[in-house]
């Protein structure tokens, strides 16, 4: 043999065991997901370089490390649920740090330690699954506080398997001070205005006389309020404008309420309810709803007390949802009963 054919046999033995080795490690009925498949990446956004991307079928995410660890976007066929100031739109590293869009936060509102750093810091972000990320805060020394929030953008939007996309928003709240800290998760997310918010009152009793309470001046909370922009209806409250103070609460336990945008859209939060735990804002309250003149709304699940020693953790998550629904003509008013059957048949948190 010559040396020539004795290095292409040798040549042809090394490829074959590389091959063999390749097919051990990868074998063909392997379902690999290579990079190219994945939905979840790193794109600039309005500004934000390193903003990270959630993609299924026609619904769209946008997260933000970038500041604050929020949502700028959570769409689906092309609508929106949040409102972007546009300011943000043409943000740039070393501005003033803006904050708008899919906010969230912890309480209680009037006793936390003050907490900048987190509430508009520079988080960091990381893809966690093909529709998945986790935007993780910088560890807040004097809060005691470091906040991890998880997301996911699930359902297949097939009506036949009535799994409409939606989104999972899981926040953390991690004690890493030496110290108990009693804290409850806050959604402060904003959305468009001009539309109208329903809040399920539920078979429990309010303690509120209105079935909410109205934040006047001051820490003036009014329990005793009624207002034309407020209604009661079918079980449901109906927020149909501002009224004549945007803070309200709400004490509420059907665990989600819905915002019927003008857009024919209807954006649905879901979220536990704890009837026999301590909820430890000022007026205990399982939900808030922000809804002055002008450009937004902004719609806050609020969690119960966590009681978190020195190194412990505790986890609250709210279930978002976009679904098609008529927004009433001039004259007309909401069909309450076909918002509450879709809600209750479209908006089914699957069991893990």
């Amino acid at each position: 043999m010559t040396t020539t054919s004795r290095l292409a046999v040798t040549l042809g033995c090394i490829l074959t065991s590389l091959t063999s080795l390749a097919l051990a490690a990868d074998p063909p009925n392997l379902q690999v997901t290579k990079p190219a498949t994945a939905t979840a990446r790193i794109v600039p956004f309005h500004g934000y370089a390193k903003a990270i991307e959630l993609t299924r079928g026609s619904a769209r995410v946008v997260l933000c490390p970038q500041i604050g660890g929020r949502v700028l976007e959570f769409s689906v066929d092309g609508r929106d649920s949040m409102f972007l100031d546009p300011a943000e739109k043409t943000w740039q590293p070393g501005q003033p740090a803006a904050s708008s869009a899919g906010r969230f936060d912890y309480g209680p509102e009037l006793t936390a330690i003050p907490h900048p750093t987190l509430w508009s810091g520079e988080w960091t972000g990381a893809v966690t699954g093909p529709h998945s990320a986790r935007l993780t805060s910088p560890q807040d020394a004097t809060a005691g506080i470091q906040l991890v929030r998880d997301f996911h953008l699930a359902g297949s939007g097939k009506e036949s398997q009535n799994a409409p996309f939606h989104l999972v928003c899981k926040q953390t709240i991690h004690n890493i001070s030496k110290e108990v800290r009693e804290v409850c998760h806050w959604g402060r997310s904003f959305s468009p205005a001009g539309g109208i918010c329903i809040v399920p009152l539920g078979d429990r009793p309010s303690r509120f006389p209105s079935k909410y309470a109205m934040y006047e001046e001051g820490a003036i909370i009014n329990v005793r309020n009624t207002d034309d922009k407020i209604r009661e209806r079918d079980g449901f409250l109906e927020i149909l404008a501002p009224p004549r103070k945007p803070k309200l609460g709400f004490d509420a336990t059907a665990g989600w309420l819905g915002y019927v945008m003008p857009n024919n859209t209807l954006f649905v939060k879901r979220f536990a309810t704890y009837p026999d735990r301590v909820y430890n804002e000022a007026a205990g309250l399982t939900l808030s709803v922000w809804y002055p003149t002008g450009p937004r709304i902004e719609l806050e699940p609020i969690g119960p007390r966590e009681r978190l020693q020195p190194g412990e953790s505790a986890a609250f998550t709210e279930d978002w949802w976009l679904l098609p629904f008529p927004f009433p003509q001039p004259g007309q008013q909401i069909d309450l009963k076909a918002l509450d059957t879709l809600v209750k048949t479209h908006t089914v948190v699957p069991k893990t």
